[in-house]
């Protein structure tokens, strides 16, 4: 219940312009690829709000290369890569896979959507 509260009170913010979305290609394929039609349309209208529209490219395949070799499965190396790529300051997720591996990662904090309010907020 507090993570759903938690990410509903970041989108809030995404749309009060405090936070700054990125939307990246392979989100983009995931979410083509999702097979519920009403969650595919809710997640691409947040493309709208993205201040950067990241494609693909060798330095996001090669960070993504690196991201896997470190047990990461590689659509979240991929992710993670735009991410970086992007110059955000915070990945956020709930997947502990990812999460797990948040001190091998440099260049990116890697965080729940709890720990980023408790962060931001408090």
């Amino acid at each position: 219940m507090l993570e759903a509260e938690a990410k509903l009170r970041v989108q809030d913010d995404v749309l009060g312009k405090k936070f700054e979305l990125v939307w990246s290609y392979i989100l983009e394929i995931e979410n083509m690829a999702n097979p519920f039609e009403e969650r595919r349309n809710a997640i691409a209208d947040w493309r709208e709000h993205a201040i950067i529209m990241v494609t693909e490219n060798h330095t996001i395949l090669k960070k993504a290369k690196s991201l896997s070799a470190i047990g990461l499965r590689n659509k979240d190396a991929l992710h993670i890569s735009c991410a970086i790529f992007s110059e955000c300051s915070y990945f956020l997720t709930t997947d502990n896979k990812i999460l797990n591996k948040n001190n091998q990662i440099e260049g990116i904090m890697i965080i729940d959507p709890i720990a980023f309010i408790k962060e931001e907020y408090l």
